[in-house]
């Protein structure tokens, strides 16, 4: 099957991504899919203990969104551009977890620092604005500098 043909949703809250850097890789490959209101494809981090490769099509759950603000790609402005941060659907070692708030403080700190650092030699002005879970609020504060 073609990359570009994969349907976005899989069933009931999954979702398929496309693996197009694996944990470690220094390359950024780029492949066609679900696209962003910035007209990018729509980022995602699959949080997973389990190795993968480019191409690989994981169904995954969302455990939560990173908001993300940066400048426009053209005209004056701001723009979001959000993150997300799934789970794959068969993730037996921490299916007990349901959202991004059963992460430690440090891990998601960790995770947004990544987001940030991934577009550092960009012309983005990235900030994180704070995390959302799919059915409750942000309960942090102060992380990064940041008034989550």
């Amino acid at each position: 099957m073609h990359l570009d043909k994969i349907p976005t949703f899989a069933t009931a809250g999954l979702f398929h991504v496309v693996v197009e850097s694996p944990r470690g890789s220094s390359v950024k490959l780029k492949y066609p899919g679900t696209r962003a209101s910035d007209g990018d494809s729509i980022d995602a981090l699959i949080f997973s203990d389990a190795a993968t490769s480019p191409g690989v099509v994981v169904t995954c759950r969302a455990l939560g969104v990173l908001e993300i603000d940066q400048k426009k790609k053209t005209g004056d402005g701001r723009e979001r551009n959000d993150r997300i941060l799934a789970m794959p659907e068969s993730a037996r070692r921490f299916d007990a977890m349901r959202d991004v708030f059963a992460l430690p403080d440090r891990i998601r700190d960790e995770i947004a620092a990544f987001f940030i650092q991934a577009t550092a030699f960009e012309d983005n002005d990235v900030q994180a604005l704070g995390w959302q879970a799919p059915n409750r609020r942000s309960p942090c504060s102060g992380h990064l500098g940041h008034n989550w």
